[in-house]
């Protein structure tokens, strides 16, 4: 019998790993469909926001008690499932807390300690579901949220709080068969939680609470390799992807924008016309901004797949608040539904065909575009080091330089830009006229 439970175990823990590595490398292909771009320079800096901003997420902290709520679950959630090293050691060569006799007391201490976490990973849950779902805090009500993505935050809390109670009724049952002395069941010290919990199932028998114990075990460890794949269909992937994404953070400063070298080096030549004869042809017709995620850049698409759907983005956006149709959040979870969509393009048929479809209009409306004040609130606020507005740029350069398509009062801006190198329509002679007129 127990040579089938390790069969059985060791087939389930291989089937979870390979699902979950091939999705991972779809996602991953996904996020290669973007262009090439190089974000390797000043090292020391980026680790310091891995640090600083994934690990001791720094950016939550302005808020002190959700950043130490979210930290307990995040954390603690993490550390408990430190413990699965030796679940699966256990179910595998079919042993019994494999890791008691060689760490000895302090095996207890060590469990004592995932105990606690459990406790604070299960009260930060229950106030997130509190948060969300009876005070409906106005960022997790907004219309982007509706459907899956609202609903996704709440399994997440939900499964959280079962495998934790699996945990410790696991623990407890434990505690109780090693006060009996049953067999298997060796004796490892008093938990520091469970072991308070033991006398309510000190009216159970032997039999019971091995079934108990084993249940909660099996639960306890499927959980947790249905929470493996669940995670990268999930916004709760950013507990991976968290730390890659601060890493290849943009460190330039925030109000800086990308010169497009194609029409950089066209305004050089106007400048410099005798340096025309020493140019080399261009190769092809440049592309100006973005029409569709192969346009983004990589960054940008890790950034989609990064996004925690906090709303922090949205809830500073002076767009949104305003009552315009602009949602940062909504910009990011767009980009990586038609990444997605692509993706899945691929798995059927190997290669993309042009579909009739792009990011631009069919997923991420003018309306949106043209709202952005351009003032980087968003990108202050994303904990995780995520830039929305870099795709907004790029779409928004799109419409302008390839389709032509701006509002009237921003294509007289451009004009006088172009004639009278302002935005105002003064001719550059005529400008300090206001100084000669107050001499006077």
């Amino acid at each position: 019998m127990h040579l089938v439970q390790q069969l059985l175990f060791v087939i389930v823990l291989a089937a979870a790993v390979y699902l979950f590595a091939r999705k991972v490398r779809e996602i991953r292909r996904n996020i290669l469909l973007g262009r090439d771009v190089s974000l390797n320079d000043n090292p020391g800096e980026r680790w310091r926001n891995v640090l600083l901003l994934a690990f001791g997420q720094k950016k939550m902290f302005r808020n002190p008690l959700v950043a130490v709520l979210h930290f307990f679950v995040y954390a603690g959630f993490i550390i408990i499932n430190a413990e699965i090293l030796e679940i699966i050691l256990d179910g595998a060569i079919g042993t019994h807390r494999l890791f008691a006799s060689p760490l000895g007391s302090l095996y207890p201490v060590l469990i004592g300690c995932f105990e606690i976490l459990a406790v604070l990973v299960l009260s930060g849950c229950a106030i997130f579901l509190i948060r969300r779902n009876i005070l409906k805090l106005k960022r997790f009500i907004g219309h982007d949220l509706d459907g899956w993505p609202r609903s996704d935050a709440n399994y997440i809390l939900i499964t959280e709080i079962v495998l934790m109670v699996l945990f410790l009724t696991m623990n407890t049952a434990d505690q109780v068969l090693q006060s009996r002395g049953s067999e298997h069941y060796i004796a490892t010290g008093n938990f520091w939680i469970s072991g308070l919990l033991t006398p309510l199932l000190n009216g159970l028998s032997d039999s019971s609470l091995i079934a108990l114990e084993r249940g909660c075990w099996w639960l306890h460890i499927l959980g947790v390799l249905a929470f493996l794949n669940y995670l990268p269909y999930s916004k709760h992937l950013h507990i991976i992807l968290a730390f890659p994404n601060a890493y290849y953070a943009d460190l330039r400063p925030k109000g800086k924008m990308e010169n497009m070298p194609a029409v950089q080096k066209e305004v050089q030549l106007m400048l410099q016309p005798e340096l025309a004869a020493s140019e080399p042809p261009a190769e092809g017709i440049p592309k100006f901004g973005a029409k569709d995620v192969q346009d983004l850049t990589w960054k940008n698409l890790l950034d989609a797949y990064s996004c925690t759907e906090c709303g922090r983005c949205t809830a500073a956006c002076p767009a949104n608040i305003t009552g315009k149709k602009l949602s940062p959040r909504k910009i990011m979870m767009d980009t990586r539904d038609r990444a997605e969509e692509i993706g899945r393009v691929l798995n059927k048929q190997g290669t993309f065909q042009e579909d009739g479809k792009a990011l631009l209009r069919d997923y991420i409306s003018e309306e949106e575009l043209r709202a952005c004040t351009t003032c980087n609130a968003c990108v202050q606020e994303c904990p995780v080091s995520i830039n929305p507005l870099h795709i907004i740029l790029q779409l928004r350069r799109h419409l302008v330089m390839e389709e032509s398509s701006a509002p009237a009062e921003w294509n007289m801006m451009f004009s006088n830009i172009e004639n009278n190198m302002a935005p105002w329509k003064f001719s550059p002679d005529d400008r300090d006229k206001w100084a000669v007129e107050m001499q006077g």
